[in-house]
């Protein structure tokens, strides 16, 4: 397909796939590319405008919001061809989701990814607090305790009722030497299920210093 400078100017770059993933359109040599979940593949271009992605087994088409001309990428239903949808926002070269900022261990920017994609629907998968409770419990093992304790506070403010965010966050203080915080943090554990019998053990040792 014989693209344009202005056209693939324009379409090029990074679409939201979906709260916290990314596709990447790019060209080479006027050949259309898409890079999705760590896999660049070449779709078959059906239009100047449309393509057709095997992995996804669905055809695409760039679009412009006609009212925020906001650019998309639309899934083309097989049933209304014509019909016009806005599936797949483009944004800032520079976007990161919130994964991203996680990898990255910049854990207040994933923090703040992370809650609004929780005001947005509160039983996500992707702000399920036992993944980020393995990855917290990873680094501790690695005596990486900075980064345990910033994954495990995190968790903390994304799922403030449960006492098991909390428990975790004190094993987190306890092992790396803060004995204070983690006898407060299992204190917080313990307000919110008095059943939790770690956190009541720890404290009443602490307690008998």
């Amino acid at each position: 397909m014989d693209y344009s400078e202005a056209f693939k100017k324009e379409t090029s770059g990074k679409y939201l796939f979906n709260a916290d993933d990314v596709m990447i359109i790019s060209y080479e040599d006027s050949q259309l590319y898409m890079k999705w979940r760590g896999l660049k593949t070449k779709p078959v271009v059906t239009d100047t405008n449309e393509f057709f992605v095997p992995d996804l087994y669905k055809k695409l088409r760039f679009v412009v919001h006609p009212d925020t001309k906001e650019r998309y990428i639309a899934v083309i239903s097989e049933n209304n061809p014509d019909s016009l949808s806005y599936d797949y926002l483009k944004v800032a070269d520079n976007y990161k989701t919130p994964s991203q900022y996680l990898d990255e261990k910049d854990f207040e920017k994933a923090l703040e990814g992370f809650l609004k994609i929780k005001e947005k629907d509160s039983t996500s998968e992707f702000i399920n607090q036992y993944k980020f409770n393995r990855l917290g419990y990873r680094y501790l093992r690695d005596n990486n305790f900075d980064d345990a304790i910033g994954v495990f506070i995190m968790n903390t403010k994304l799922h403030p009722k449960s006492d098991n965010v909390y428990d975790s966050l004190a094993d987190a203080y306890v092992i790396s030497g803060d004995s204070i915080k983690g006898y407060e943090n299992y204190k917080k554990a313990l307000e919110i299920d008095n059943g939790n019998r770690r956190a009541k053990k720890y404290i009443d040792a602490y307690e008998d210093k």
